[in-house]
């Protein structure tokens, strides 16, 4: 039995997934129990395939195909990332790599940019990671740049055929990404391949686990008015004393955007400055490995024609969620009441739960994530 062989529990990530859900007091529904045995099914396969090819003999000789990877999508909070954790924690693998797709797009852009003299970029870049990491794990995963939709196929169809196990979470199922994109005919083929090589599956209860015990903290405050900013101005200086400097800009990937104050940890900006001008994922990403807490003052309630806006804040709590940023807000209106109508709508959703949660004080609790 391979997991005699490899000195690991036979059932490590149903051992994993109890074990948790009696930690926090939780009961198993059965969409998130479905995706759980689907895992640990993947589980013991990852253990055969890994003790069929141990040693430097065995892998020449083996014809061990690597196992089929799993995309399991549903709504938000629905214990999709609860599930990687479990899965990804019990696998015993050295080469595995669990990272949200956003930061692995930044990665892979700038790769392929060092990479440009090569013959085969993309091959160069796939052979790169394919010899670091047997078993990747996508949170997040959700297309709407051009740029990361033109490439993702090749990049996919590339790892696929290195042996590289996929394991994904989505917001969406396979035929909901990258909607109303630019040149999306030219997507399909990558969905078509997503759901060849993955099996997909739903977990969605209904029930948003994540919000069920928060205690919320007051750091979201709307109106955006005079009282708000006097408390913005309280957190700010609690955070950095007397050290903040007042005005100025920040540069960030070549471009200078303004800021309110900034501090060694702690920097505030309008947002307008974050999200009105030209933004992508990458200045973001840049702000949250530099800053563990941002305040933004001034979010308003984004008309339909406001989509691009819209997609940039959403952007900037994806980020600022995945590496433990601390959000401070003033705001116009509350947060489910910020973009109710409009291209973006629909993926709004998301960024209203986790700007909830992101006001816990189970949140606020956890470490920031620089890197």
């Amino acid at each position: 039995m391979p997991y005699r062989a490899l000195n690991v529990p036979e059932h490590g990530m149903l051992d994993a997934y109890a074990a948790t859900l009696a930690a926090r007091g939780y009961a198993a529904d059965a969409a998130q129990q479905a995706a759980a045995d689907r895992l640990q099914r993947l589980y013991g396969e990852l253990l055969s395939f890994k003790a069929a090819r141990s040693g430097t003999l065995r892998r020449m000789l083996s014809r061990a195909r690597p196992p089929r990877g799993v995309y399991f999508w549903g709504g938000v909070g629905r214990g999709k990332s609860f599930l990687m954790d479990c899965f990804y924690d019990a696998v015993p693998y050295r080469r595995k790599r669990r990272i949200h797709f956003h930061a692995f797009m930044h990665q892979v852009h700038r790769r392929l940019d060092e990479l440009k003299g090569e013959a085969d970029p993309m091959a160069a870049l796939a052979d790169g990671i394919a010899r670091e990491v047997r078993l990747l794990c996508f949170d997040e995963f959700h297309v709407s740049d051009i740029a990361d939709a033109m490439i993702l196929g090749r990049l996919l169809d590339a790892l696929f055929a290195r042996g590289v196990v996929f394991v994904m979470t989505s917001n969406y199922p396979p035929d909901g990404l990258y909607p109303n994109g630019l040149q999306r005919d030219r997507f399909l083929p990558t969905i078509a391949l997503m759901k060849e090589r993955l099996d997909v599956l739903q977990v969605d209860a209904g029930v948003d686990y994540r919000l069920r015990t928060l205690e919320q903290v007051e750091i979201y405050h709307c109106p955006a008015d005079a009282d708000a900013e006097r408390k913005m101005a309280e957190y700010f200086a609690a955070i950095e004393g007397d050290a903040g400097e007042a005005g100025g800009a920040v540069d960030i990937l070549g471009r200078r955007i303004p800021t309110r104050r900034r501090g060694r940890g702690a920097i505030w900006f309008d947002f307008a400055a974050l999200c009105d001008g030209p933004r992508s994922q990458n200045d973001y990403l840049e702000l949250a490995q530099a800053y563990h807490t941002v305040l933004v003052s001034g979010i308003p309630r984004l008309s339909a024609t406001r989509a691009n806006e819209a997609r940039r804040f959403t952007w900037l709590v994806d980020v600022f969620y995945d590496h433990k940023v601390k959000l401070i807000a003033t705001a116009e209106c509350e947060a489910d009441e910020i973009y109710t109508a409009g291209v973006q709508a629909g993926e709004f959703f998301r960024t209203v739960s986790r700007l909830t949660e992101m006001r816990s004080r189970e949140y606020l609790a956890l470490q920031h994530l620089a890197g």
